[in-house]
Order: structure tokens, then C-alpha cells, then sequence
């Protein structure tokens, strides 16, 4: 009885680690990606001027990381920036990008430092929402 008692413990035990072991490699193949996606975002400047007047949505997400903004174009410039929600792991202060793009009217502006993925999909969510017009 003991005997049957310790393989069932050991087929447990060696189960868990199985799936502990398959769910590590899904966080991994995840991180990868993510890391990825981030480094192959590009940004591509935008004739504000082309822009009609209005409010413009725009996202982006790169699984660990999701964006959403609101653009307010004005006269050909961009008058205000509205982060309606933003996903981060520690990029919280990359929110300052915004600002950067406001007052410097353009989109690919220098990234916070210690938030650079989190600015790039800020900036990106800008550009998305300027393109979906």
C-alpha cells in the first residue's frame, strides 16, 4: 500500500513539473515575442498639416504593452494628447511622451529613458490614430 502510495506521489510530482515546465515555456515564447514586436516597431512621421481638424483614436498593443490614445488635431498641429488607457510593465513614466510629442509636433520624439518600450507603443498608438483617419 505504501508502495502505491509513493508512485502515486512521484506521478504527481513529476507532473507538475511537466507543466510547470510547459507553462514556463509559453511565459518565455511570450517575452520573446513581445520583446520583438517591440524592437521591429517603427515610426513613421505624419504630415500634420494633411490631417483634417478633429479627434483621432488610435492604439497599439505588443502583449505585455497596449496603448490607447486620443489625438486632437488643430489647424495642422497637434493640440492634445489624452492617453485613455495604457497597459505598462514598469513604463508608467514613459507617459511623459505625449507631452514631448505635443511640444515638439512630431511623433518620433526621444523616448523616456528606463520606459523605452512603453514610449515607443505610446508613440506608436499616435501614429496609428493619425493613419485611421
Amino acid at each position: 500500500m505504501k508502495q502505491s502510495i509513493k508512485k502515486a506521489a512521484a506521478a504527481i510530482i513529476a507532473f507538475a513539473i511537466l507543466i510547470g515546465g510547459i507553462a514556463l515555456a509559453i511565459y518565455l515564447k511570450q517575452v520573446s515575442d513581445y520583446k520583438r514586436s517591440v524592437s521591429e516597431t517603427s515610426i513613421e512621421e505624419i504630415c500634420l498639416s494633411d490631417i483634417p481638424n478633429g479627434v483621432y483614436i488610435g492604439e497599439c498593443d505588443v502583449n505585455f504593452i497596449y496603448a490607447k490614445v486620443e489625438v486632437t488635431i488643430q489647424n495642422g498641429e497637434i493640440t492634445g494628447i489624452r492617453i485613455l488607457e495604457h497597459k505598462n510593465e514598469r513604463g508608467q513614466a514613459a507617459e511623459a511622451v505625449v507631452d514631448r510629442i505635443v511640444a515638439e509636433q512630431r511623433i518620433d520624439v526621444d523616448a523616456v529613458s528606463g520606459a523605452t518600450n512603453s514610449s515607443t507603443v505610446l508613440k506608436k498608438a499616435v501614429e496609428n490614430a493619425l493613419n485611421n483617419d
